[in-house]
């Protein structure tokens, strides 16, 4: 009686080796490293490697081997203080060349590594990260729906056949409209207005003899594409963060303007802030090919057009109109161009965008249409021992074709320099364009010395909690106490195992979490040992008694730990970032605890006592 199959043993010892594997590399920790990218999002070479190690001897910092990795320069350091003074040297050193970041580097053995094994990514409140606080251009923002509107309307006033001199972007917000006379103006206000609720249409006084119209934005409008511009910058930023693959993220409205971005444990605090400020997106125009190009270099720029330089340095000249924008684009994936054997995009557009590059471009079969990225950038520079922001927008074609047949739905971007230009690319694209340029205004990279306080409390705490536990449980049940000893120590390590599988994200509430689940892990045994110690007491034999013990238990432990589960569920659904993280280490500890109380102490009870006649118990 009470003897277990020899499969069961087999499982338990599989599933205690399983766990001990891919929680081992927590206790290995990380080393404070540079990491090292090519600004552009090229590949660095051993070259890279030996400038980056020459600046490093030359102001004596003492560093690991310099690691090559996927592209990426990485450099192990002793701790914090040398990982700040080797970023400013190699700063000074690789100048805008390359991009250097903090990080930290999982000290993980190679044997590890070959299983998979990594450890758990800790929060921002332990392990550190980057904190961005975001700024958005409102004035941007109304700038851009006012363009879109002068889009709207020309094509409005044409369908309907109302003559009209200009259309343009008035200097003081809103959309210019110049017509020939009154009654054009009259009709065209009375059409706009009708289409376009949202815009209040006035009529202008001119002495040149001209009839200007000025359509604006109603002040309800203006503060509703304000707000719409924040919650699609949360969202777009939701998207792109995502893409990054950055676990439990913080993204959340600050006042009217402002958003913050947590990145706990981020790999590439590089990327990641290239990625989230960049507020990338493409304008497809058609290349102006009545006109010289070598006049417009001289200065003699002809109306309608703008003179733009390729990669190569190669003078353009391009219309001004614009064809399509990047606001259409569904969806973006980066791959090989199978003619050239060189990156690309390929992108698909909404439907809306599909009838509007397709009539587009079937008017200019033959000729040559050029995509143009634009990026808005912000960058701090020293000036006379200040530091100063200063704002830029890079216009780069990245693509002259002609255009040899009318495009529709889906087409392919090439012309790109590289692999990762056609990743980041269609990543930014993937996860739309942003409504409005944000600029990073607060900057702070988190090291793990911040949290060095959390994680001792919060690992104090676990310690204590635990020893506690397993006096109590030796103390009161004996034996059996140190059977559930056991499979609580066991319930540990698979928390932390699974937390790492999953490569989920702790935190300080996860640690909550978890030493919640240490003492409720041993509920279990005391409903199972208390039923033990009833049988014995009414009678029944030592043997009876243990498998009357965990068979009438069994409900009653199933029951209070569902209730518990479907707590952290709800908590999980409804609770945001530190939140999740408690619901997650709760469940996980939950489900382990499950397996542990139940079988793990079942099999070593059977080992003990399972099989033999035995008088008494050490209960």
């Amino acid at each position: 009686m009470n003897r277990y199959p020899a499969w069961k043993y087999i499982l338990i010892l599989i599933v205690v080796g399983f766990s001990i594997l891919y929680a081992l590399p927590n206790v290995f920790g990380k080393n404070p490293a540079v990491q090292i990218t090519a600004s552009g999002g090229g590949q660095l070479t051993e070259l890279a490697k030996f400038e980056v190690e020459s600046a490093l001897d030359e102001a004596k910092i003492g560093y690991q081997p310099v690691e090559l990795v996927g592209g990426s320069l990485l450099v192990r350091l002793a701790n914090e203080e040398i990982q700040l003074k080797a970023q400013d040297a190699l700063k000074k050193a690789l100048g805008k060349t390359m991009v250097v970041a903090l990080n930290l580097a999982p000290a993980t053995p190679q044997w590890l590594s070959w299983f998979g094994a990594e450890p758990m990514y800790l929060g921002l409140d332990l392990r550190g990260g980057v904190n961005f606080l975001l700024e958005v251009d409102m004035d941007t923002a109304v700038s851009n729906a006012d363009e879109r509107y002068i889009s709207d309307i020309r094509t409005l006033l044409r369908e309907q056949d109302i003559r009209y001199r200009t259309i343009s972007r008035n200097e003081r917000g809103g959309v210019l409209i110049r017509f020939r006379d009154q009654s054009q103006r009259s009709k065209a206000i009375a059409l706009i207005e009708s289409n376009y609720l949202e815009l209040d249409v006035t009529e202008l006084q001119d002495a040149s003899g001209e009839f200007p119209a000025l359509a604006k934005l109603t002040d309800a409008s203006m503060k509703e594409t304000r707000k719409s511009a924040l919650q699609q910058n949360i969202t777009t930023l939701r998207n792109r963060v995502n893409e990054l693959g950055v676990a439990e993220p913080v993204i959340q409205q600050q006042g009217m303007d402002r958003i913050i971005v947590q990145l706990p444990g981020v790999q590439d605090t590089a990327r990641a802030k290239e990625i989230l400020g960049a507020t990338a997106t493409l304008e497809f125009r058609m290349v102006d090919q009545e006109n010289d190009v070598q006049a417009a270099v001289d200065g003699k720029i002809p109306a309608g057009s703008r003179l733009y330089n390729t990669r190569d340095g190669i003078p353009l000249l391009i219309k001004r109109q614009v064809m399509l924008t990047g606001e259409y684009i569904i969806d973006a994936a980066s791959g090989i161009d199978p003619t050239t054997g060189g990156p690309d995009v390929s992108i698909t557009l909404d439907g809306r965008g599909e009838r509007m590059f397709s009539q587009a471009t079937a008017e200019q079969i033959g000729k040559n249409m050029a995509i143009i990225f634009i990026e808005n950038k912000t960058e701090t520079v020293e000036e006379n021992g200040q530091q100063i922001k200063k704002k830029s927008v890079v216009e780069e074609v990245i693509s002259n074709a002609t255009i040899q047949s009318q495009l529709g739905k889906r087409f392919h971007i090439t012309g790109l320099d590289s692999p990762q230009e056609a990743r980041n690319l269609s990543l930014l694209l993937r996860a739309g364009a942003l409504a409005a340029p944000v600029e990073i205004v607060e900057e702070r990279t988190i090291g793990p010395s911040l949290g060095q306080e959390n994680i001792r409390q919060g690992y104090n705490s676990v310690v204590v909690g635990f020893l506690l536990v397993l006096g109590f449980m030796f103390a009161y049940y004996r034996m059996f106490g140190l059977a559930a000893n056991i499979a609580l120590t066991l319930n540990l390590i698979m928390t932390v195992a699974l937390l790492s599988i999953l490569q989920a994200t702790l935190t300080l509430p996860g640690i909550a979490g978890i030493v919640l689940t240490v003492g409720m892990a041993v509920d279990a045994n005391v409903l199972i040992y208390e039923r033990i110690r009833e049988e014995l007491r009414n009678g029944n034999s030592p043997q009876a008694s243990i498998a009357a013990g965990y068979d009438k238990a069994f409900s009653s432990i199933f029951d209070s730990n569902i209730t518990t589960l479907i707590a952290a569920v709800v908590l999980f659904g409804f609770g945001t970032g530190p939140v999740k993280g408690f619901a997650v280490t709760l469940s996980l500890g939950i489900a382990c605890s499950m397996f542990t109380a139940i079988t793990v102490t079942r099999a070593i009870i059977n080992l003990m006592y399972g099989g033999r006649r035995v008088k008494a118990l050490s209960i």
